[in-house]
């Protein structure tokens, strides 16, 4: 298993030091980040990543709002082979009409994003699957519209706080997963009472095992009572230290 980690975990270094910042994440033992936001600082990031034989296989950028070409374009400078639409405000969940015309957008973006050579993504909080229409969540109703190239990355933690068990969600999803967020705490809808991962109440190794097409384990923490890199520290060293059964 291969785990990388959301920068965003680390937003307050990064604002303040983006090489110090990726450096200390590849002393933790990251050979992968996942970025957010990314078009402004791509060459700073570029030059960092690549400083500490850092990749980014996947990131997140509001595809549905901002400028596509900009944010592809920023992508193919770092190496990103999935951007991750990360957010569809909670109105927009309510109806099948809204959530196809959600899918048709995310289509429309991955089409524009296979002239960069690039995957499209989209990433759930908790609303996505606390709201069920016709017994289904609009996660997995949204997965029905998809073009069969676009791909989710489940938050595991936002899919269990919005009411879901995050092993089964993940076998009703099937092989469109290739990215998780693996995050822990009690199962909250709070993000400052989030724990390092292995800390919390979430079945971690039961999540890991259900996610058969994984390309990558995204750690995250939204927030953090105490200092973040410690938290990052002890979820590194907790996952590495398992493995997921075959």
């Amino acid at each position: 298993m291969s785990y990388s980690i959301q920068l965003y975990t680390v937003r307050k270094a990064l604002e303040g030091d983006l090489a110090g910042t990726i450096r200390r994440l590849a002393e933790v033992g990251f050979t992968m980040v996942e970025p957010y936001r990314f078009v402004a600082k791509a060459a700073e990031l570029k030059k960092a990543m690549a400083e500490n034989n850092v990749t980014a296989p996947s990131g997140h950028a509001p595809l549905l709002s901002d400028d596509q070409d900009a944010i592809f374009a920023a992508a193919q400078q770092l190496g990103i082979g999935t951007v991750i639409d990360p957010h569809v405000p909670i109105e927009r969940w309510n109806t099948i009409e809204d959530i196809k015309e959600t899918a048709e957008q995310l289509n429309a973006a991955a089409v524009k994003g296979a002239n960069y050579g690039i995957r499209v993504g989209y990433h759930n909080h908790w609303w996505e699957v606390k709201s069920l229409i016709e017994g289904k969540t609009a996660l997995e109703h949204l997965a029905d519209n998809l073009a069969p190239e676009v791909v989710l990355e489940l938050d595991t933690y936002w899919a269990a706080v919005g009411g879901q068990n995050p092993v089964d969600l993940l076998a009703r999803l099937g092989d469109r997963v290739k990215f998780i967020h693996i995050k822990d705490g009690p199962v909250t809808s709070d993000p400052s009472t989030q724990l390092a991962v292995g800390q919390g109440q979430m079945p971690i190794w039961d999540v890991l095992n259900a996610a058969h097409s994984l390309e990558a384990g995204v750690i995250e923490l939204d927030d953090f009572q105490g200092d973040m890199f410690d938290a990052v520290q002890d979820s590194y060293n907790y996952l590495t230290a398992g493995k997921v059964s075959a």
